[in-house]
């Protein structure tokens, strides 16, 4: 009998314990690549301006202002008094102008960013889009995503929207829109300047958006279609063929707004 002790009292076995064991085959999970990641990791600085960290490759503006947890990689370019928080990762190549504020948790891949824009916490900008075609044999094939979002200058993107990258075309957000919470715009969908978006609006691919159209809540706008400038879109409306002219709409379909009131009003007639 195998006795053991345990700091307080003594255990005892019937047999002795841990031993026989076939022994488990030795291996290293990083004996062919820790090298290369150790040559990776070492690329990487900490930014004296706030404790971030960065690729060695980057270039960022010394007055740049980079939070601990936040990460630069490589060949991007951060301009001056950019300021990034906390848990923000700013992917190869992206490029953002100066005085621009990026919030906390925000994924940026595939982009270029205006000058003074406000990217509020867990925006993530420039992931592929939802591109998927049928082959022959039935199976769901994924379309190639290569292209980049282009946001202009003092764009305003709220908490949580998403912004996928173009396949055939850049997506593109024009000057000076500003973008609610939970807003998704799909890949290769333009958008014009001094545009507004409120919250949980969608925006299927290839969409093209002109200047100062404003969208209600919840709108959704079918993808290749096109909206003409100066456009406003109740709440709830969902867009399913072409706009053509300046106006306000509503409902689904969208059609003028005098049409959708007669619509709702006749739906309440008591009978």
């Amino acid at each position: 009998m195998t006795m053991v002790a345990t700091g307080r009292k003594l255990l005892s076995f019937t047999s002795t314990p841990f031993l026989n064991l076939n022994p488990l085959p030795h291996f290293s999970l990083f004996s062919t690549s820790y090298s290369s990641f150790s040559d990776f990791s070492d690329k990487f600085k900490k930014w004296e301006n706030g404790g971030g960290t960065f690729h060695e490759s980057a270039c960022i503006d010394s007055t740049a202002f980079l939070d601990v947890g936040a990460i630069v990689h490589s060949e991007s370019v951060v301009a001056s008094n950019v300021r990034i928080a906390s848990g923000t990762v700013v992917g190869p190549s992206v490029s953002i102008a100066h005085s621009t504020k990026i919030g906390y948790n925000v994924s940026l891949n595939n982009c270029s960013i205006g000058d003074s824009c406000v990217i509020h916490s867990g925006v993530c900008i420039g992931q592929d889009g939802f591109g998927f075609y049928v082959d022959g044999d039935g199976n769901m094939i994924k379309k190639p995503q290569k292209l980049n979002v282009i946001i202009g200058n003092n764009v305003e993107i709220g908490a949580n929207t998403c912004i996928d990258r173009g396949s055939w075309r850049d997506t593109v957000i024009g000057d000076n829109s500003k973008i609610d919470n939970l807003v998704q715009i799909g890949h290769n969908v333009v958008i014009g300047k001094n545009c507004m978006l409120c919250g949980q609006v969608g925006i299927a691919g290839s969409a093209t958006i002109g200047d100062y159209v404003t969208m209600g809540g919840r709108v959704a706008v079918r993808d290749h279609v096109s909206i003409t400038s100066k456009v406003r879109l109740a709440a709830l409306s969902c867009v399913t063929k072409n706009i053509t002219e300046p106006g306000d709409y509503g409902g689904f379909p969208a059609v003028s707004i005098y049409k959708w009131r007669r619509q709702v009003a006749s739906s309440f007639v008591v009978r």
